[in-house]
């Protein structure tokens, strides 16, 4: 038995294990568990950290301002250093939609030892429980300037249906889940969007099987940060986000708070909540890609290389095999590599069908893997060069900085 024979059935085990075995992770059917309005809607502030977002605000902010939500709730923007005019686009936009009110704050530059994005929260978060300005976020049992019951943490380039915070809370309040969140619908456009897009979620949630996250038996942990769904109450008692500060994969890090203090989780597929930001070429991809993955390795070389092996093994040498072993008569080596590459495919198909792809899409994966598997290394580079997990002009070079 040759050496790519070996590889091409430890390729084939392996797909039968993650296709039977790893939290049916393949599966698009996980959305906002059943729920009932709750006899008392509970007050929610809204928080959303921007930097530089002027581009996509005006697709995203008046969604969140047009929410049609039967208790108090209202918006807080944190504009977080921008230089494109983002926090006055955002009280034009308020002024000119009437919907719930808005607020925008503008913390100071994060000390050491902070993510800017965590920063922004942090004051945003302090800001809605400020009982000097959170009279209109409290519900109608709740004592004179009491902070909001529930935070909704979004990024600034979701864009949510009307009822979406309503249906996040009755959810939340229907199973007494303590953070509830969605993984939004990224834009699926040009070329490179299809190619990628849909394999960043369908990794995601191997690594992450969402069954696994909503089983209260389980301990994986992990939220998409576009869309959470937060108790305060949770929230206090994990000390978010000063626990987690330095976190640059701060959904993954902020569920795992959650659930480590005691928080039940929840974490699907959003029917409600999309992204518009555009990725139109594969530069803009490759950033949005590399800017984390060497921190989701923790910044190790022994998993950097582990990854990249696992990723060439479960990816590149099922169709490596197939074609070797045409060209080559050998149709065990073939048989095994066709077998990995189908179970590979057909797992993958539902996702590339939630995004209303051609079903022609689901064998390009191992090209879609190989890119992945570049953008790691390239992750890797950038951090040991000093630029690591870089966004919008700042840089986390090694946990700690800021």
């Amino acid at each position: 038995m040759g050496p790519l024979l070996i590889a091409a059935c430890a390729s084939l085990t392996a797909w039968l294990w993650l296709a039977l075995a790893q939290g049916m992770f393949w599966r698009t059917d996980v959305r906002l568990p059943p729920r009932t309005d709750p006899a008392r809607w509970p007050s929610v502030a809204v928080v959303v950290p921007a930097r530089d977002e002027a581009e996509v605000l005006p697709l995203s902010l008046p969604s969140l301002l047009a929410q049609d939500y039967p208790g108090a709730a209202r918006v807080i923007l944190v504009d977080d250093g921008s230089s494109d005019g983002t926090a006055a686009l955002a009280r034009r936009l308020a002024a000119e939609r009437p919907g719930l009110p808005l607020t925008v704050v503008s913390p100071p530059e994060p000390p050491p030892g902070w993510t800017g994005k965590l920063w922004a929260l942090r004051h945003g978060i302090a800001h809605a429980r400020d009982t000097r300005t959170t009279d209109v976020g409290a519900g109608p049992d709740a004592g004179p300037g009491a902070g909001p019951e529930y935070l909704l943490l979004t990024d600034a380039d979701i864009a949510h249906a009307p009822d979406s915070l309503r249906e996040l809370v009755a959810a939340a309040t229907s199973a007494d889940l303590d953070l509830v969140s969605q993984m939004a619908r990224l834009r699926v456009a040009g070329f490179w969007e299809r190619l990628v897009v849909p394999a960043f979620v369908y990794f995601f949630a191997q690594l992450y099987p969402f069954r696994r996250i909503n089983s209260p038996a389980s301990r994986t942990a992990a939220a998409a940060g576009g869309c959470v769904l937060l108790r305060t109450d949770a929230a206090v008692r994990a000390g978010i986000p000063d626990s987690i500060r330095q976190a640059v994969i701060d959904d993954v890090s902020l569920a795992r708070a959650v659930q480590d203090h005691g928080g039940r989780i929840w974490l699907g597929l959003a029917e409600r909540a999309e992204s518009v930001r555009p990725y139109p070429d594969l530069a803009d991809l490759w950033r949005m890609v590399s800017r984390s993955a060497y921190a989701q390795l923790r910044h190790r070389p022994v998993l950097l290389a582990g990854t990249v092996a696992g990723l060439v093994l479960v990816y590149l040498v099922p169709p490596a095999a197939l074609v070797a072993g045409l060209a080559a008569g050998r149709p065990a080596l073939a048989w095994a590599g066709g077998l990995a590459w189908l179970l590979m495919a057909g797992t993958y198909l539902p996702m590339v069908r939630h995004y209303g792809q051609p079903a022609a899409l689901a064998p390009l994966l191992p090209l879609t893997a190989l890119l992945y598997l570049l953008m790691t290394v390239d992750s890797a580079v950038q951090h040991y060069r000093g630029r690591g997990a870089a966004w919008k002009g700042r840089t986390y070079a090694r946990p700690g900085d800021a």
